[in-house]
């Protein structure tokens, strides 16, 4: 009885840890498509400074400074404002998701 109960404690240990493992490296793509898109498909850091993408432009806001959440980089990102432009239609909603996380996470530390 204590034998199988240890083996189902291992096994729920295992699909914890297993999870675990599968969300960070879900992240850690996410990160990388992010700074892909920041830096050459949107190209963001011409415009913005962060710091964690080695930008520092001088146009649009210091993103290091602003400390934005997702839905609002996805929506600025979507639908641009003031000069910044709208990137619906250049980027897919993946591509936006995945810099709106990269910007908000890197930013937020």
């Amino acid at each position: 009885m204590i034998f199988n109960l240890i083996k189902i404690i291992y096994l729920v240990l295992f699909l914890i840890l297993f999870s675990l493992n599968i969300n960070t490296l879900k992240a850690d793509s996410k990160m990388e498509m992010g700074l892909d898109v920041y830096n050459n498909k949107a190209m963001c850091g011409a415009c913005h400074t962060l710091s964690v993408a080695g930008s520092a432009g001088k146009i649009g806001p210091n993103l290091d400074y602003l400390k934005l959440q997702i839905p609002q980089i996805i929506l600025t990102v979507t639908n641009g404002i003031g000069v910044m432009p709208a990137f619906e239609g250049m980027l897919t909603s993946e591509e936006i998701e995945a810099v709106a996380y990269f910007v908000s996470t890197s930013s937020n530390k």
